[in-house]
């Protein structure tokens, strides 16, 4: 689509920025993209209550927004898979009728985008049997248990007791 670069340079920090660990900032390469051409993922766990999104609401309302759309740009689809951020998107569509929405894009695989999905939705609340179901997917695109608690910030236990749940016979105990 003309207009709509998938690849932005993620701009040079400033000179004289210093960092005690290395990161990257692709919060400085946002871009807006019609709203049509956003796509929730099929793994988020995170439910927001009626309240919530009341206040989400309210809160881009005074605010403004505030915090770009984390996406990831899938080539065959043509289309931004959506990491983080689905309720604002949710509301700025539906609530304020926009049809452009501010994004910055990721380039992370599969495995990386769920855990990052559960890493920016640390506010929400997760249903366990769908954090259950992300585990199985996780461990069935090759990922160790070890792998899945470090990724996801959980303790080997709660990986464990996410595995049971799913019925695992191939559970040895943390």
């Amino acid at each position: 689509m003309v207009g709509y670069p998938v690849t932005v340079a993620i701009p040079p920090l400033p000179e004289g920025f210093t960092s005690a660990l290395p990161i990257t900032f692709p919060c400085t390469a946002v871009r807006l993209v019609p709203a049509s051409r956003l796509l929730a993922n099929d793994y988020n766990p995170n439910k927001v209550a009626t309240p919530e999104m009341e206040l989400l609401r309210h809160s881009i309302a005074e605010d403004g927004f505030t915090q770009p759309i984390v996406t990831y740009y899938d080539d065959e689809l043509d289309l931004y898979l959506i990491v983080d951020g689905f309720h604002r998107w949710t509301i700025l569509t539906r609530e304020f009728g926009c049809d452009m929405v501010p994004v910055v894009v990721v380039e992370k695989d599969v495995k990386e985008r769920i855990a990052s999905t559960i890493r920016h939705n640390t506010t929400g609340k997760h249903k366990v049997d769908l954090v259950a179901v992300l585990v199985e997917k996780l461990l069935n695109l090759g990922w160790s248990d070890d792998e899945i608690a470090v990724h996801l910030g959980m303790e080997s236990e709660e990986v464990y007791r996410l595995r049971q749940a799913m019925g695992h016979r191939d559970l040895t105990a943390p």
